[in-house]
């Protein structure tokens, strides 16, 4: 959900130090006011007050805004919660064009909320326009109902396009939302600006933060994000279209429940038991961003009676309560991935008498408490705990359960807008899978419940993946439940030890290709099939880059692809910042769970760093700005070499100290280079637009991480910058030359 929430930040601080550098290289002090020769007035109503409270205002609604949007498109058009950060890449290249044109064209914001009233409206739609659950032609990703194995070249074709609009039009109105910040900041003394920019940036990430805790709805967060663009544009008809926006993110809610990862919706399924005799107990069925998630089940043997065939409710307890009859009699069980208490009702009718259960999602754990037949969460047999699986592990790292059970953990949302990683990525990983192992007491078992619908590959790779988490071969029963299995392992497992009814479905001795691939905490993509190339992806992020350079060209000129107009520095400088923010959001996920809370947190130190290196800079002016590319390679290369998964062995609060400080000070560094390599630049317009397309190609490398690994982000960070100082240092020795001089400070 926080993904997005440095991003205003850094188009911010470009205008800062383009700020900057337009008065060292007139000759003008650094903290006067440098004002172009256009209109005074501002081009909105009561404009004349307070330019920083303008400022912190319009920055507040476009990080809120793009927050917002972030989490209501993935959830109204699914196919693009798969696209991590393209959203995140809209936003970012639209404020950064809207802040050129603003210094020109002021009033093109008032065409914002129109323009985003009118994407509204499709995403409202979304179902009716059949947007919702889009059948993309790539089978590269294992998609809970995105996938198709039957496609043509124009299903291919079309859907790239859609998609390509998608983002287009979420540029264009960043674009539009953000000319006021291009205007004010030529009217305001830099550092008050900066002053500003930074506070409306926290203050709309501490309003995102208190709105996911409230588990407010779609038009709250539209609302909190296009309200206050009502400063800058009070024509009716943006007042209309403000009213709109809000009125259709409600109507897409039509009684949805919201969780700070997800959109939760409840129905009623069929009636549980004999419905003659007890009509008001029924089944429900949880449907989680706009997909089945799971049944809420009153398996309880008074409901369930005898019945025992393979299509009756009586199976399914036995399929329930499977991993709890195979270790039999028991006192301790820990239920990871709990949901609504199924797995945990079970644990309790086999007779544990203490189950400790984990779930990522609060509003699931509650909905299990209060609609939950069996009411498993009411007694003081069990234990609710409201985290992250592999953060649990972490955190109790001595206590050991007679059965450690994973339910169905299969996550619905992304963890984080700039990643190409699910929530549960890290929890089906080996080293993730050999936490749990850890938990288990000896004669204990560890059961790991999975749907295999995707196929084989994905019924190999988590045996692989087991067996080398335990050193031992699970035994894997087919039950079918959910299209599923249960992979169950222990140390003195035995075959005697699985129930009668799932003998025929049983495979004791399961085997796996030589080539499968194990997914680890650099290379977490369960889901991603082996041998395919990804071309929807490819064709998708080509169509995107084409289309930010076209939008840097519109508003920058073509001067800015040639070798005199493109700031190769800041080209490399923005690719490889982008990378370096995507590998410390994964990386902290690992120390920290990962959680809505560890995100926002993670984002807030993020705006710390670099308010630090702004600061430093206009301080102490740093002369040699070459010199702080070592620290910066050697923090970057320590951060591949270990990785954030080898702090675990630490407590929690050297952790929290050594994890910070070994990922905040690469951004330190980077933010030092950064601005003042911003502040020297002679054409501050031309270096903004060559950063920025660098950080559009940064944000696409991204997606190199689902083959070669996240590791490899640092690395190709590394490289990246290391491309930014060979450019600065050429360009370096072309001025001495053209000064007649051998060298000279940098």
């Amino acid at each position: 959900m926080f993904g997005a929430g440095y991003c205003f930040v850094v188009p911010g601080l470009y205008l800062l130090n383009s700020e900057n550098s337009s008065s060292m290289s007139s000759g003008t002090p650094a903290d006067t006011i440098t004002t172009p020769d256009v209109q005074v007035d501002a081009p909105w109503p009561h404009g004349n007050r307070s330019r920083s409270f303008q400022l912190a205002l319009c920055t507040f609604a476009l990080l809120a805004l793009e927050l917002g949007l972030i989490r209501w498109i993935s959830g109204q058009i699914r196919l693009v919660a798969y696209f991590a950060n393209m959203v995140l890449l809209a936003a970012f290249l639209g404020m950064g064009l809207g802040v050129a044109l603003g210094r020109k064209r002021p009033g093109l914001v008032h065409a914002a909320l129109p323009v985003l009233a009118v994407l509204s409206g499709v995403l409202c739609f979304s179902a009716q326009l059949h947007l919702m659950q889009l059948h993309f032609p790539d089978l590269t990703l294992s998609l809970w109902g995105a996938d198709s194995e039957a496609s043509t070249a124009w299903q291919f074709a079309g859907i790239t396009l859609l998609m390509t609009g998608l983002f287009c039009t979420i540029a264009a109105i960043f674009a539009l939302a953000a000319v006021p910040v291009g205007w004010l900041f030529d009217r305001l003394p830099p550092l008050r600006a900066y002053s500003a920019d930074l506070l409306g940036s926290l203050l709309g990430v501490l309003a995102m933060t208190a709105l996911a805790a409230m588990r407010a709805s779609p038009p709250v967060w539209l609302a909190v994000g296009t309200l206050p663009m009502l400063w800058f544009s009070r024509r009716a008809l943006s007042v209309a279209a403000a009213v709109a926006i809000v009125g259709l993110a409600a109507f897409s809610a039509k009684g949805a429940y919201f969780s700070p990862y997800n959109r939760i919706d409840i129905t009623v399924g069929g009636q549980s038991g004999s419905g003659a005799q007890d009509p008001l107990r029924r089944d429900w069925i949880l449907n989680v961003n706009r997909d089945f998630h799971q049944f809420i089940f009153d398996l309880s043997d008074r409901i369930v009676g005898e019945a025992s065939g393979p299509t009756t409710r009586g199976y399914l307890q036995q399929v329930y309560e499977l991993p709890f009859r195979v270790r039999g009699t028991a006192n301790t069980a820990l239920v990871v991935g709990a949901g609504t208490g199924n797995d945990v009702a079970a644990a309790l009718r086999r007779g544990y008498q203490r189950v400790t259960a984990v779930e990522i999602d609060p509003l699931i754990l509650d909905m299990g408490g209060i609609l939950h037949p069996e009411h498993p969460y009411e007694g003081s047999h069990t234990e609710l705990v409201n985290d992250d699986a592999r953060a649990y592990f972490q955190r109790h790292p001595e206590t050991r359960y007679d059965v450690v059970d994973y339910g169905l953990l299969d996550s619905h949302a992304m963890f984080s807008a700039m990643s190409s990683l699910r929530l549960d990525n890290y929890v089906y990983t080996r080293e993730g899978l050999a936490a749990g192992w850890a938990h288990v007491k000896p004669g204990g078992i560890m059961a790991v419940s999975f749907s295999v619908f995707a196929g084989p590959w994905i019924e190999e790779r988590m045996l692989r993946t087991i067996t080398e988490a335990t050193g031992h071969t699970p035994i894997v029963i087919h039950h079918g439940v959910n299209s599923g299995a249960t992979y169950v392992v222990g140390r003195d497992l035995t075959p005697a030890a699985i129930p009668e009814v799932f003998r025929s479905a049983t495979t004791l001795k399961p085997t796996y290709a030589a080539s499968t691939r194990v997914p680890t905490d650099d290379w977490p993509f369960l889901y991603l099939r082996p041998d395919s190339v990804p071309y929807g992806y490819l064709a998708v992020l080509t169509m995107i880059l084409l289309s930010a350079g076209l939008a840097v060209r519109g508003v920058y000129g073509r001067e800015i692809f040639t070798r005199q107009g493109l700031d190769l520095p800041l080209f490399f400088m923005g690719a490889a910042f982008m990378l370096l923010e995507t590998r410390m959001v994964t990386e902290l996920s690992l120390l920290f769970g990962s959680t809505w809370i560890v995100n926002a947190s993670v984002f807030g130190g993020v705006l710390l760093m670099v308010l630090c290196a702004n600061l430093f800079v206009v301080g102490f002016a740093p002369r040699r700005v070459r010199l702080w590319y070592i620290p910066l390679a050697v923090t970057l290369l320590v951060t591949w070499a270990t990785g954030a998964g080898a702090l675990n062995a630490f407590a929690l609060v050297p952790r929290v100290l050594l994890g910070g400080l070994l990922y905040a000070l690469p951004v330190a560094f980077a933010g030092v280079i950064f601005s003042t390599l911003l502040k020297r630049s002679a054409d501050p317009t031309v270096s903004l637009g060559s950063n920025l397309l660098g950080a559009m190609v940064g944000g696409i490398l991204e997606y190199s991480s689902m083959y070669f690994g996240l590791r490899f982000i640092a690395l190709l960070a590394l490289a990246l910058y290391g491309a930014s100082f060979l450019m600065l240092h050429r360009r370096r020795e072309v001025e001495d030359v053209q000064n007649g001089t051998l060298a000279g400070a940098s």
